[in-house]
Order: structure tokens, then sequence, then C-alpha cells
């Protein structure tokens, strides 16, 4: 690749589990750190947010463990369709995706992970960034989220 992704933006893990609650409670006693607070997004119509290039609507419930500059994220998706229970529908528990942080090279990591035929899978906008899921399972065993900020 010519925009590279290198280990400085690596931020986060991202778990997609049946049972957040349970989840939450073994991996903070996994840390020894408190059990993180548990978001329950309800499913709303929102343009900012896209599920295989159509608008997206779906609930999530979302946990974040603070590990420094590294995050574990926790989500456990409702019953609509989304990259979330795709996921969780094909695999079962397990890492959904790896979250990069590459600035202002994000339109061109994608642009050429389009170009190496990696379909967008979700995006989404919200003030001051964006994050993006690009389907990466067949050939590297996880998706990527590309970010322009943490």
């Amino acid at each position: 690749m010519t925009n590279n992704v290198d280990f400085k933006g690596f931020i986060q893990v991202a778990l997609v589990v049946r049972d957040i609650e349970k989840a939450a409670e073994t991996w903070a006693k996994f840390f020894n750190v408190p059990k993180p607070e548990i978001r329950d997004n309800k499913p709303t119509h929102n343009p900012n947010l896209t599920y295989r290039g159509k608008e997206a609507y779906y609930g999530l419930k979302f946990a974040v463990i603070q590990a420094g500059n590294f995050v574990v994220e926790l989500h456990e998706p409702d019953e609509h369709d989304s990259t979330f229970k795709e996921f969780l529908d094909k695999h079962g528990n397990g890492v959904h995706h790896l979250g990069f942080c590459v600035g202002e090279r994000r339109d061109a990591v994608i642009g050429e992970l389009e170009e190496m035929g990696y379909e967008m899978r979700t995006i989404g906008y919200y003030p001051g960034s964006s994050w993006t899921i690009v389907d990466c399972e067949d050939d590297l065993g996880v998706n990527l989220n590309i970010k322009p900020k943490a």
C-alpha cells in the first residue's frame, strides 16, 4: 500500500458479544479495573451512519475499557441489520475489528483499500471525526476501523 497503516495508530480492539453484561464484568476482572459503563443506544434513523451502502438503523449496547491511549470496546448488537449483528451471526463472540487512527490520510487509505477490493461495510460520521469499518474478514480474519481521529 502507498498509504500504509502503521502501528503508532493502533488504537482499539473491538469485540462483538452476545452478553455485554457478562463480558464487561469478566474483562474488568481480567484487567483489574472497574466494570465499564454500558451505554444502550436505541435504534434511530441517522443519515450519517450507513451499513452496506444504505442508511443504517440499529441499536447497540456499547462499553469501553480504557487502557492508556488504547481501548477495548465491547459491542452487543440488537436484532436489526448492522456490521456487528452480521459478524455475531456469522462467527459468534469474537474480535470484530482492529481500529487505526490515520489522521488526514483517512480518505487515501480508504480509497486504496477499496481499490484492493475491500468493501466499506459501515461508515459513521460524528462531530469532529468518523469511523469506517472495512470488510477484510476473509483475508485478514478481522475487519478494520479506519479513523482520522481517535
